[in-house]
């Protein structure tokens, strides 16, 4: 797996998560818009590890709706 980067003053990693069908999807939220964007399909906790490993991130994403 290639390591990927991301501009860590301008976004912060999130999960956001589907109040109505629970579907969840790993991205970036721009901390001066709020517009999130999705890197990833969350189906399993192997696939956020998989996110957080590629991008770098040591701590769980905060989970938006």
């Amino acid at each position: 797996m290639k390591k990927q980067t991301y501009d860590r003053e301008r976004l912060t990693p999130a999960v956001k998560c589907s109040i109505c069908t629970g579907e969840k999807a790993a991205g970036f939220l721009d901390k001066s818009t709020g517009h999130f964007t999705e890197a990833a399909l969350i189906r399993t906790e192997k696939d956020l590890a998989k996110f957080m490993k590629r991008y770098g991130i040591d701590e769980p994403p905060e989970t938006i709706y």
